[in-house]
């Protein structure tokens, strides 16, 4: 089979969308606002926008800002992540000797967003196809916050993006979409945010294109585009990056960089692969192994965690499948909960131990997420033994770095609570529950609600087990269908 060449990118091209790029930036005072992730797409993008306004005349370059945005999940695969601080650094340095109108900003989700906050706080279920809740929160929502907050400073933003359409055939219709109702040819609406257009200069792009742009041109903050492919390469389980392919052939684009906790895909293979092709990097093998235990699949390709979950759904409420062979199991219960924070204090342990110097500091969590769990098992799960500062220390070997009471009740009282309901952790969560509510109300001095409050953890804690509940749900819907027929018959 012979070989067709994929490259398309020529100088006059280049040129081409270099005066594309300056006569959009030019034709109005609305800002750009340039995705970063890291990655190729997005450094080739803000290449060629850094490139083209920097061949303007300084008066006419500084006719609008340029805002660079790279959107941090806080657990982003730790290289990357380095990589991206890095360039980051850089760019800030670079935009300042070069004045250019560029403002660098690393954006984070809200601290009762975080995956660890959401994961061990909340007890979600870690994410799955069916269950999807990490992109919006983590990803998707900083980035249309600060978006948001520009369109309602200035009216109207610009979002340049590195997307392109051979990505996937879902990513290509989605372009083509919104291509039909273009306007200045090149600016497509946002389909989530209102007053925000997006102009994706290298859309029409292969990979390889990319590549070969990238390898061609210098990098205008400093950065490495050889390190960039490098890193890519590394990120292959073949350890190999060919630019110029037939169709049979993956590009070195193929590589996936995500966050290191991922379980939408059954294996992180950049991962894997980082670790295979480079020694050095064996120091991630901790947090691999962590996100493979957590993202344990059955025989049936399914995450296997029913049984660390609680057989109720969060609100207390119990739902069966179609089936009705079983319930629908909720978040994770309190003892492993506990069991996950500490083995990612761990695990992060193990990897700050291991780790080059080159990283940098580096955390799994925050104590800010700390704090934050801490609080959510305290006053919403009324787990008032306050786990959080003893699991710390045990691991750590540090002493809790607050003194903060978030309860007159302590381990003392949840020993003595244990005691008296023999262990039985739904009898003991009632009470607990109850205990709580009571001195909530009392130091607000506050008696509206209390008593919906107190019904409703008398009715989640209702039931005495999985059997018990299921029993019950069966019975419930016996009886409503039963009603259903018997009304049903009447009407004939």
């Amino acid at each position: 089979m012979s070989l067709k060449l994929q490259i398309r990118i020529t100088r006059q091209i280049l040129d081409e969308l270099k005066k594309s790029i300056q006569e959009l930036y030019l034709s109005d005072y609305i800002p750009w606002v340039v995705g970063y992730s890291g990655g190729k797409d997005s450094t080739a993008t803000l290449q060629l926008v850094w490139t083209a306004i920097a061949d303007l005349s300084p008066e006419k370059r500084s006719q609008k800002e340029i805002h660079v945005i790279s959107t941090d999940t806080l657990v982003e695969q730790p290289i990357v992540a380095a990589w991206v601080n890095r360039s980051l650094t850089l760019m800030k340095v670079a935009a300042t000797q070069q004045k250019m109108p560029i403002k660098v900003h690393r954006l984070t989700p809200d601290v009762h967003n975080s995956y660890w906050v959401n994961l061990i706080g909340r007890g979600y279920p870690v994410p799955r196809q069916g269950f999807r809740w990490c992109t919006s929160r983590l990803k998707i929502d900083p980035s249309n916050k600060f978006i948001r907050n520009m369109v309602k400073k200035y009216g109207e933003t610009i979002l340049v993006l590195g997307t392109r359409k051979s990505e996937s055939s879902a990513r290509a219709a989605t372009m083509a979409k919104y291509e039909t109702k273009r306007t200045r040819q090149v600016l497509s609406p946002n389909g989530s945010l209102q007053n925000s257009w997006v102009f994706s200069p290298i859309e029409d792009w292969s990979s390889d294109d990319v590549w070969l742009y990238l390898m061609q041109v210098n990098n205008p903050w400093g950065i490495s585009n050889k390190d960039l492919m490098s890193m890519y390469r590394e990120a292959s389980s073949d350890n190999e990056c060919p630019l110029v392919v037939d169709n049979t052939t993956p590009s070195c684009g193929n590589s996936r960089f995500g966050c290191w906790v991922c379980t939408l895909v059954s294996q992180d293979k950049s991962m894997e692969a980082m670790i295979q092709n480079d020694e050095e990097k064996i120091w991630m093998t901790p947090m691999l192994e962590f996100r493979n235990e957590i993202g344990k699949l059955d025989e049936n390709g399914k995450i296997d965690d029913h049984s660390f979950r609680d057989f109720r759904r969060m609100d207390g409420s119990i739902k069966l499948y179609e089936s009705r062979e079983g319930t629908i199991p909720g978040p994770y219960t309190k003892e492993y909960r506990e069991y996950l924070l500490r083995r990612l204090l761990e695990v992060e342990k193990q990897v700050q131990a291991l780790m080059p110097s080159y990283i940098g500091e580096f955390q799994l969590v925050t104590l800010d997420e700390l704090r934050e769990i801490r609080r959510i098992w305290v006053e919403e799960k009324f787990e008032f033994d306050d786990a959080v500062p003893r699991i710390y220390s045990e691991v750590t070997g540090r002493v809790w770095p607050e003194n903060t009471i978030l309860s007159n009740f302590g381990q003392e009282e949840w020993s003595i609570l244990t005691e008296i309901t023999e262990g039985d952790s739904i009898e003991r969560e009632m009470c607990s529950s109850l205990l709580m509510l009571t001195e909530k109300h009392t130091l607000l001095n506050r008696k509206k609600n209390i008593i919906d409050d107190i019904e409703h953890f008398i009715r989640k804690c209702y039931y005495a087990d999985v059997e018990d509940a299921l029993e019950y749900k069966k019975q419930q819907t016996n009886l409503r269908n039963g009603s259903s027929e018997h009304i049903a018959r009447r009407l004939k």
